[in-house]
């Protein structure tokens, strides 16, 4: 786990120096502080900051192959590498150090662009082919790690952080107005764009190829698809029991300590209970004080596994003070209140081990949220046909007045493709309409939300509704929010985060399983919770997903959301967002009138981004 950065000049205006480099690297310092690295070629600059996990001694970068005629800076973790290290020695290749990098640069000299078929891991690499004078880069088939980059006239500037980036003098940092608008309803910006004007993220399964003259290529090696097999269910709940342990297995490689993070609910207890299985381990958990505390459940399951447990409850003084530092290291707008929580967790773990293995990509993968129960419970209004039902629909805009079912109606009246972006939809398109400040010309080049996820359903026609929810989540959310915070919030602390559920030989049994397998006995992950049996204890079998209770709705009734409003207010986000409607959404909160907690933690955490990285005041 590491930190990548690059400059490829495309002209002689503009040629990377030693002092370039150097800015870019020492600003992902955390990312790597057991060792620091650049080297400059062919107008070709590769940095690396690197935290020690394999090869302690030998595995610096950039990385050569013997010939020096390529250079790989890379990210991330080959689970697979000793296999298909004996597969390349066998072909005749050598090797100088006992890494996983290394592998990638002999299969990119064995195979090309396809030896991305061959990894089985979380990743983003860039390879600079000195013959060729080529750049080749991707990420892996999730977007478990992260790759950023800018192209203009004269150079691309990548990196695993925008702030990186961002050391690059001509790299001006600027809002990104469509970014803005989808922020405010995903709570993320989606893929490929990002919250910076001309900087973009390389989407998962997807890698480019760029040369000297600065033309670049995208291509996509992988994209998620479910193709459900009939079978009798007895045959998934085998296989993923098997497949899982063998992705834990894997995932435990390493020449540093790890342990597991441990919220109580079914994920996480079951990769403790198998790492546990095979190793002594030390687990982690963080919580808020109440009744939905989540260090109660993780105290139990530790101690029925035997764990080394470690825990911490979060004031909301801690909260808020990590916040700032979360928003810093998260380099976009992320209003999702439980990477704070993450920020946390990590920093606990950091105390005790380098790297730590999490539940993250379950509930995309098994269909585990709530909200996939929903296709079901509406069957009873969307046998109605569909041009029935939009007639309805228009009809129900047109009650002013509240009743029994009305919302029900509203949601089964609406077609799939416009009512499911995400598990994240704050603020409708017109409330968008209301809270920003923008030109009417401006704002009719918008697109509207759904247009993100048009591509989506389009290719997922022939699929059941559950199984399109999934691929939206998987192709935005994951990557977009779960895996965002992952990352920046275990970097943050120097700490290796590892998600077995997210390996493509798990997802192979993943996508094979009916919707109704998947969804099943009024519960969500019905098979995984089947063939969890026996592994992890009952009552955590039929415990209702959690996530991380942040108590933001009664925070923002005391001191907190004062000082919430005071930092909008001061950041200088008036430019976009109507601050009296801002003012207008607390005083309604705290009035009891409605729930504006998500409202407004999403434009709190757009408000502090914008201080740091436009107004450039520090943290």
């Amino acid at each position: 786990m590491c930190g990548i950065s690059g400059i490829l000049s495309f002209s002689d205006t503009m040629i990377p120096t030693p002092a370039m480099m150097k800015k870019m690297t020492d600003r992902m310092y955390h990312r790597g502080p057991d060792h620091t690295c650049f080297e400059i070629m062919d107008g070709m600059g590769l940095g690396f900051n690197r935290l020690s996990i394999l090869d302690l001694q030998d595995g610096s970068q950039p990385m050569p192959n013997e010939d020096q005629s390529m250079w790989l800076v890379f990210n991330g973790e080959i689970y697979n590498y000793k296999s298909l290290r004996s597969l390349l020695e066998n072909k005749g290749h050598l090797f100088r150090t006992q890494t996983d990098s290394e592998v990638i640069l002999h299969l990119y000299e064995e195979h090309g662009e396809d030896c991305l078929s061959y990894l089985r891991g979380m990743f983003s690499f860039a390879i600079w082919d000195r013959q060729k004078q080529r750049l080749f880069a991707a990420r892996d088939h999730f977007g478990i790690k992260p790759f950023y980059y800018h192209i203009d006239v004269d150079k691309m500037v990548f990196a695993s952080e925008i702030k990186s980036i961002l050391e690059i003098d001509s790299v001006t940092p600027s809002v990104d107005s469509n970014s803005l608008m989808n922020y405010l309803t995903f709570q993320y910006v989606p893929q490929p764009h990002t919250m910076f004007e001309g900087i973009r993220k390389l989407e998962p399964g997807h890698f480019i190829q760029v040369d000297k003259n600065g033309n670049m290529i995208k291509k996509r090696y992988w994209q998620p698809l479910f193709e459900p097999e009939y079978r009798p269910i007895e045959t998934f709940v085998e296989e993923i029991r098997g497949k899982l342990k063998e992705s834990v297995k894997l995932h435990r490689q390493s020449d540093v300590a790890r342990g597991s993070f441990l919220s109580g609910g079914i994920d996480s207890t079951a990769i403790s209970a198998m790492m546990s299985q095979e190793e002594p381990i030390k687990t982690f958990s963080v919580g808020f004080e109440g009744d939905q505390n989540e260090n109660t459940y993780a105290r139990l399951m530790a101690e029925s596994m035997g764990t080394d447990h470690y825990e911490e409850v979060i004031s909301p003084e801690q909260f808020f003070s990590d916040t700032l530092k979360a928003v810093w290291h998260m380099d976009e707008p992320l209003a999702d209140p439980s990477a704070i929580a993450v920020y946390r967790l990590c920093r606990l773990a950091k105390d005790h081990v380098t790297v730590v293995l999490s539940g993250e990509g379950a509930d995309e993968l098994f269909g585990g949220y709530r909200i996939y129960r929903e296709p079901e419970s509406l069957k009873p209004i969307t046998w109605i046909p569909e041009g029935m039902r939009s007639s309805l629909h228009k009809m129900l805009h047109k009650i002013p007045f509240s009743f029994y079912g009305k919302n029900y109606m509203h949601r089964g009246f609406t077609p799939l493709e416009r009512r499911y972006y995400g598990n994240a939809k704050v603020f409708d398109e017109n409330e968008k309409d209301l809270m920003t400040i923008f030109q009417h010309q401006m704002h009719s080049a918008w697109k509207p939300s759904y247009e993100i996820t048009k591509s989506i359903y389009e290719e997922s026609r022939h699929m059941d509704d559950v199984s399109r929810m999934q691929l939206i989540d998987m192709n935005l959310w994951l990557p977009g929010d779960i895996l965002m915070k992952a990352d920046k919030m275990s970097m943050a602390h120097s700490l290796e985060l590892r998600v077995p559920f997210l390996d493509k030989e798990v997802f192979e049994i993943a996508r094979k399983i009916p919707a109704s397998y998947r969804i099943a006995q009024h519960t969500t992950k019905y098979v995984f919770r089947k063939a969890m049996r026996g592994i992890v204890p009952d009552d955590v079998l039929t415990r209702p997903k959690l996530g991380f209770p942040v108590p933001l709705r009664h925070w923002l009734h005391g001191e907190f959301g004062d000082r919430m409003l005071e930092q909008m207010e001061a950041s200088g986000i008036s430019e976009w967002i109507r601050m009296d409607h801002a003012r207008a959404m607390l005083t309604k909160h705290r009035q009891g009138v409605g729930n504006y907690s998500r409202k407004l933690w999403t434009l709190y955490i757009f408000s502090l981004w914008h201080s740091m990285f436009i107004r450039k005041i520090g943290i």
